[in-house]
């Protein structure tokens, strides 16, 4: 699951997900930063099944000098908590429809984190993937104008986007559609 980056350029955001399963969701994070020409990594480790590992990855991310980390988890979802308790990273947690709750309880612990130790949140699912990938691109922004100049690009899409919407439905309705 880990890209690779090109070899002048490093990888600057995590990617990070309880579970291989979680990848469809969190594919839609790697695809947002992809369209801002960010690099990204991305890899599995588990808060409660591997924690050795989520700590041996979480100082290789300090090492690596990433500017956000996003993180994917259903259930209990302590993986972004975990991550935000060991490092001073800009954490996105994105919950994931795991269990019978359809991603109730990960949207609850992520948002739920002690005052200190901040977990930025997202929807549950795709969705909030995607928007992952577009809070990370917008923190890199505010210190890299290419980045920015992309977000401004993507803003003035999705209006152009939603102008032709609206004039062809208005048009369908006009008709008698």
């Amino acid at each position: 699951m880990t890209k690779q980056p090109a070899p002048n350029d490093r990888p600057i955001v995590g990617i990070v997900m309880g579970s291989d399963s979680d990848w469809p969701v969190m594919e839609q994070a790697a695809k947002a930063l992809d369209q801002f020409g960010v690099s990204w990594e991305a890899t599995v480790a588990s808060a409660h099944r591997t924690p050795e590992r989520v700590r041996a990855w979480v100082d290789a991310a300090r090492h690596k000098n990433y500017h956000a980390i996003i993180v994917g988890a259903g259930a209990a979802a302590h993986l972004g908590g975990v991550i935000a308790a060991e490092c001073n990273i800009p954490v996105i947690g994105v919950p994931i429809e795991a269990t019978s709750l359809n991603g109730l309880d990960a949207l609850l612990s992520i948002v739920q984190m002690p005052g200190g130790v901040p977990v930025a949140c997202m929807a549950v699912g795709k969705a909030g993937a995607k928007n992952a990938g577009v809070f990370a691109a917008q923190i890199i922004g505010r210190s890299n104008t290419e980045v920015a100049a992309r977000l401004e690009i993507y803003r003035e899409e999705m209006v152009r986007e939603v102008e032709a919407k609206a004039a062809a439905l208005e048009r369908r309705i006009a008709q008698g559609q």
